[in-house]
Order: C-alpha cells, then sequence, then structure tokens
C-alpha cells in the first residue's frame, strides 16, 4: 500500500456513523469494493465481494447490493441512512441515464445499472466510469487537490484515465473523455499491439515477460511462467524491486511508453499535474511513477508545461469507493 492509506485514515468503528452517509461501489470485473463514506470522506464501513460476472448482469447487479448491506453493518449502519448510492464501473457510461455503454471485462453492453439498482433499493444512485469517480475522489481530498487542470492514469487489468479541466470533471460531447489506454501508441504494430493498453497495462506487461522468458530470456519469474501461473502485480513488482534484468527492462519500457503519452497529453492540453494510480502502479510504487514522470516531462513542450507535476494516487485502492460515494453526493445534490 501506497503512503496514500495513511492520508484519510478509517473511523473507529465505535464513532457514530453520522448523517449523509452515501455508499460509494468500485465495481470490477474480478471484485466489487463497497465502502460506506461520511461527507468528510473517511471510510467507515467496508465489503469487498468477487463479482462472477460470468453468473450474468442481474446476478452482479444483486452481489452489489449484498455488498452495500454488508459494508452498512459493518459501519453500524441501517441500509435507510444511506443518501445514496455511487457506482463506478468500468468502459464509458452515460451519466444522464446511468446506462453502462460498454463493459468489456463484464461482458455488458447497454446496461441499465442506475434504472437496476435504484429500482431493487429505493435509493438515489449515480453511476459513472470508474477511473473518472477515482479522479473526483483524487481531486477532492487526495494528490489531486488543488489542480483546476488534471489528468489521471490507472494502470492495472487495463489502462484507465480521467480529466478535470478548468475545475470542472471533463467528459466531453459523448461522454467518453479521459480514454487514454485507447490512444494509439504504435501505429505500425499489429493489430492487438497499438493501444496504449495493448503497451502499458498490467496485462500487457505480464504477457511480454511471458513472451520473452519462452524465447529463452532469463529471469526469476521462469518457474512461475513454466508452472502456468498468472503474473498478479504483487510478483511482478517483487521481481521488478530485486533489479530482475528481465523485469525492469519491460517496465521501464512500458513507464516510457506511458510516460510519453502523458507528456503529450499535457502538451495538448496545458495541464499542471498528472496522477498516477491502480492496481499495478500501488505494487509498483515511487520508482514506476518517477519513470513515467522523467518521460512525461521530456515530451511536454513547450517549457513551462515541463513544470508540470507526476504524482502517484494519495488514496490507493480507496480512491474508486470514494470518489463514487462523492460523485454521487455532488451529481445528485443530496
Amino acid at each position: 500500500m501506497s503512503q496514500s492509506a495513511t492520508s484519510i485514515p478509517p473511523m473507529p468503528h465505535d464513532d457514530p456513523a453520522g448523517p449523509g452517509l452515501t455508499a460509494g461501489v468500485d465495481l470490477g470485473g474480478t471484485n466489487i469494493q463497497v465502502g460506506i463514506i461520511r461527507p468528510d470522506a473517511r471510510i467507515v464501513g467496508r465489503s469487498k465481494l468477487k463479482t462472477d460476472p460470468d453468473a450474468g448482469y442481474d446476478a452482479v447487479v444483486d452481489r452489489v447490493i449484498r455488498g452495500i448491506r454488508e459494508a452498512c453493518a459493518d459501519a453500524g449502519a441501517s441500509f435507510d441512512q444511506l443518501a445514496c448510492i455511487g457506482v463506478g464501473t468500468p468502459g464509458p457510461v452515460d451519466p444522464t441515464t446511468g446506462t453502462v455503454l460498454e463493459a468489456v471485462n463484464l461482458r455488458w453492453d447497454n446496461a441499465p445499472l442506475r434504472a437496476s439498482l435504484s429500482a431493487k433499493t429505493g435509493r438515489p444512485v449515480s453511476v459513472e466510469n470508474d477511473v473518472n469517480a477515482a479522479i473526483f475522489g483524487e481531486w477532492k481530498h487526495g494528490a489531486g487537490r488543488g489542480a483546476s487542470d488534471l489528468l489521471a492514469v490507472w494502470v492495472g487489468t487495463g489502462v484507465g484515465g480521467g480529466l478535470v479541466l478548468k475545475g470542472q470533471p471533463f467528459s466531453g460531447h459523448y461522454n467518453t473523455a479521459g480514454e487514454i489506454g485507447h490512444m494509439i501508441l504504435v501505429p505500425g504494430a499489429a493489430p492487438g499491439s497499438r493501444s496504449l493498453e495493448h503497451n502499458c497495462s498490467r496485462t500487457a506487461i505480464a504477457d511480454r515477460i511471458t513472451q520473452l522468458i519462452r524465447a529463452n530470456r532469463k529471469s526469476a519469474l521462469a518457474a512461475a511462467v513454466r508452472d502456468g501461473k498468472r503474473l498478479k502485480s504483487r510478483t511482478i513488482a517483487e521481481a521488478y524491486q530485486s533489479g530482475d534484468e528481465l523485469v525492469c527492462e519491460v517496465i521501464n519500457d512500458s513507464a516510457d511508453r506511458l510516460g510519453m503519452a502523458v507528456g503529450s497529453i499535457a502538451t495538448l492540453l496545458s495541464l499542471e499535474r498528472a496522477v498516477i494510480g491502480g492496481g499495478l502502479t500501488e505494487a509498483l510504487g515511487e520508482p514506476y511513477v518517477s519513470r513515467i514522470r522523467a518521460a512525461a516531462i521530456r515530451e511536454a513542450f513547450p517549457k513551462a508545461v515541463k513544470q508540470m507535476e507526476v504524482v502517484e494516487s494519495a488514496l490507493g485502492d480507496d480512491a474508486g469507493i470514494i470518489g463514487a460515494g462523492l460523485l454521487a453526493l455532488h451529481n445528485l445534490g443530496v
């Protein structure tokens, strides 16, 4: 866990939950994480469940509700105390209807998530892209605080992004702004290897390490690859921190590419700060962020933009939960 974990300490369980509670839901392809959030961004109750998207849309919705109820119980609060529910979900979202337009890792298309949750819970519901939710949390209470022009890049299974411009969250005309992972990075490469996500996500890094080991490159991860084990962020991070030559080569190349994209976006939008987060970032820590920072500043133009800050998430794994809950309060005006 990064230094983020101490930025907003959890409240003791014997503290009263207080008024104005909201549920923040970080809905991922693997896990559903829920926090009961006070208006000051303190998490007073938590739960975590497996998403199990193969069970189908309705089953996932029911698991989200179960997670909210379990988090309420952990907070010592009743479900009726919730002012609203905020959900951060993968993929582009129509915020006016709360419809998830396309979530690849959930296998959803045009999923009416807000309508489904609202009908089953009787509570006001806000649905946003997961990284848009995370950047809102960082902007209000984390590493983005005080910035009026901000880019967030979240590196995990994929690569997601979000923007704050002129002191307001920015989603663009089609509500898809910030989808940095789908930017074309290598136009002449083979299909499936052209985008930022294809080159810089944890999935891409694990695949590249695996391919190179199978091509007889030496690495401490060779035994895990031979045994068919999936290379997780923690495993990759341990090899990186121990100085494994192959792993460092792959990660540093990925960080350089990501930094080049961040610097190019900063040039385009004249950004003052970029926040780098997500599971892989949290596992690799400051050396990884430092590499991204150096590449971003090197590519940024003109000289004034080279003053931009590139910083690690302060809220860590809680950014999506906190952001989803606070964004619901913001969007719904409750």
